[in-house]
């Protein structure tokens, strides 16, 4: 995805203000050789690329006074109740860039699966994005989690995932997390009438 940014003359919190009432959003770009540098951004624009997926996971293409630079969105500050960007950071990236980023978990074949087809379960989904760690060259915009072959009483872990080579998860300690369970069908049990309970009901009404 490609972006326009314009170079920020005037830093500040009251400058900052003056440019989100004139429809802009303050960001900084930062990272490899160059130093960092205040951009703005055209909010509404902006808002409708963050809408995207693809702009929060994949390498995107920032031109800046003529020149188109690689960078990642890194942060993004949003109102607490408005809908409107704060602020946003972004970082330069080249072949050699080295990243640790959440990237989202795209489910498929669900439908398909013995779990779903067969034994009429549900598949929760336990994670819906990963962090991972990469090349910026090799950073996929999604993983995709192929559930195809769950059978009834199973669940899919990190090992079982199929990752491009030089892409690997970073799991916090945790050597095989859990992306997503079968969950079997709840049975309702329904309670027959007690014997006898209508006639009692019946004297109960009679007597005086």
């Amino acid at each position: 995805m490609k972006f326009t940014a314009f170079e920020r003359q005037t830093q500040g919190t009251g400058a900052s203000r003056r440019l989100r009432k004139a429809g802009k959003t303050p960001g900084i770009v930062y990272g490899g050789n160059a130093a960092p540098q205040n951009i703005e951004l055209d909010h509404n624009a902006l808002w409708q690329a963050i809408q995207k997926e693809a702009f929060h996971s994949s390498v995107l293409e920032m031109e800046l006074g003529g020149q188109v630079t690689k960078v990642v969105l890194r942060d993004v500050q949003y109102h607490p109740y408005k809908p409107q960007v704060l602020h946003v950071d972004f970082q330069r990236v080249d072949e050699t860039t080295r990243l640790r980023k959440k990237v989202p978990l795209h489910f498929v074949n669900a439908d398909n699966s013995p779990a779903v087809k067969a034994d009429k379960c549900l598949i929760n989904h336990v994670v819906t994005e990963l962090e991972i760690e990469c090349l910026a060259t090799q950073l996929p915009d999604f993983i995709e989690v192929d559930l195809g072959q769950l059978h009834k009483g199973q669940s899919l872990h990190a090992n079982d995932l199929k990752l491009a080579a030089g892409v690997k998860i970073v799991t916090h300690g945790k050597p095989n997390p859990t992306i997503a369970t079968v969950v079997e069908p709840v049975e309702e049990v329904v309670t027959a009438p007690t014997a006898g309970t209508t006639d009692d009901k019946k004297g109960k009404k009679g007597k005086k």
